[in-house]
């Protein structure tokens, strides 16, 4: 059976789950696929490693460098359950990747989860002349969206990122 990128996002979401069951984990999924096989796939560790860098798409690439034993992953797709913030977007041309797909946008989360500054992904991906690089947002948007604080919530100080 061939998966498609619905399975791929779903297997991204159940990742989210876990990170955000697990102590100092995040709910941010991410599965990068190579010729229809998972290479590389984490959910957010930034509290459990105490590492800013380790979101989900960059310990995915990780991962994936480290199962190929290469850093670059021509026709590779990323899949990430939430629009991937500026670090990410930048990892992934500086990895190779040829498409990102991703599930809820920006405007669908708190803004908590990105930066201050009002840093787009089409914007460093523009920037960065990458005329092969393909982004498809809104996989299964509502379902992601679903796993993060809402526009209008009032998350606890505690729960806050990225202040």
């Amino acid at each position: 059976m061939t998966k498609t990128d619905s399975d791929f996002m779903d297997r991204a979401i159940a990742l989210a789950r876990q990170g955000d069951a697990s102590q100092g984990g995040g709910p941010i999924g991410c599965v990068i696929v190579l010729d229809g096989a998972i290479i590389g796939e984490a959910h957010n560790e930034v509290g459990t490693q105490n590492d800013p860098t380790a979101h989900a798409e960059i310990l995915a690439m990780r991962r994936a460098g480290q199962k190929l034993r290469r850093s670059r992953f021509a026709h590779a797709t990323l899949y990430s359950t939430l629009q991937p913030c500026g670090m990410c977007s930048m990892a992934s041309i500086w990895a190779g990747i040829s498409r990102i797909v991703y599930g809820a946008e920006r405007d669908q989360v708190h803004q908590m989860y990105f930066e201050d500054r009002h840093f787009e992904t089409m914007d460093f991906i523009r920037d960065a002349f990458k005329d092969d690089l393909t982004v498809t947002g809104g996989l299964r948007a509502a379902q992601c969206a679903q796993l993060y604080y809402g526009p209008g919530d009032n998350p606890p100080e505690s729960a806050q990122a990225n202040k």
